[in-house]
């Protein structure tokens, strides 16, 4: 199966990445995970993502279209892929299916995770994390100790990103570049819209009815 997931920022797409990829067996791949890999590696476009990334600078689109290149060529992509963060415009997804092209093959499924603004700023405002990487939620998934996490008891703390404010202006950037992708791949054929807005369970069946009654 190749699959993109869309969704906006605390749609929970990245919680559905690594559980799909788990079900169908086949690699989730974040633009995180491409450029740590290229890194890790040393290959050409690891080192150039690295200039940027050293920096704290945006990596420009015809560096992460490389290194998608780059990943998707990998073995454990032969079979399929679930694609978070990318792409994320109008140009990216273009030069994605010219990558699939090239390789014999194409995109088999778009799934849009659906949740109301108001939710999403809900759900960053309540978000608190670990600097060993457990993510929690204040009222939908606490720890079992207020403060601190369940598995290295570190404390927990509440990004300066996820602000009212901030979430805001990063949901105004996804209507803006990322949206316009629905209609793209609406024409195609390929997409579906998932309700997101419930549980992690609930957005979890969903999703497995939508790809069950589309495939």
């Amino acid at each position: 199966m190749r699959m993109v997931l869309l969704g906006p920022p605390g749609s929970g797409k990245g919680t559905q990445a690594v559980r799909l990829a788990s079900k169908y067996e086949i690699p989730a791949i974040s633009t995180g995970d491409m450029f740590r890999q290229a890194v890790r590696n040393r290959t050409p476009v690891g080192r150039l993502a690295k200039t940027y990334m050293d920096q704290g600078l945006l990596v420009p689109d015809d560096v992460t279209i490389a290194a998608v290149k780059e990943r998707l060529l990998a073995g454990d992509a032969g079979k399929g892929f679930i694609l978070d963060g990318f792409p994320r415009s109008i140009e990216q997804a273009t030069a994605l299916d010219s990558i699939l092209k090239e390789s014999g093959c194409a995109l088999e499924v778009v799934v849009s995770l659906e949740v109301p603004e108001d939710l999403l700023i809900r759900r960053a405002a309540g978000r608190r994390v670990c600097k060993c990487g457990a993510t929690y939620h204040v009222t939908n998934d606490p720890p079992k100790v207020e403060g601190k996490c369940d598995l290295c008891g570190g404390p927990l703390l509440h990004r300066k990103d996820d602000t009212r404010e901030v979430v805001a202006e990063r949901l105004k950037t996804y209507a803006e570049k990322t949206e316009p992708l629905k209609a793209y791949y609406r024409l195609q054929g390929i997409l579906l819209e998932v309700d997101g807005s419930g549980s992690i369970e609930h957005s979890s069946l969903m999703v497995d009815k939508a790809l069950e009654m589309f495939f």
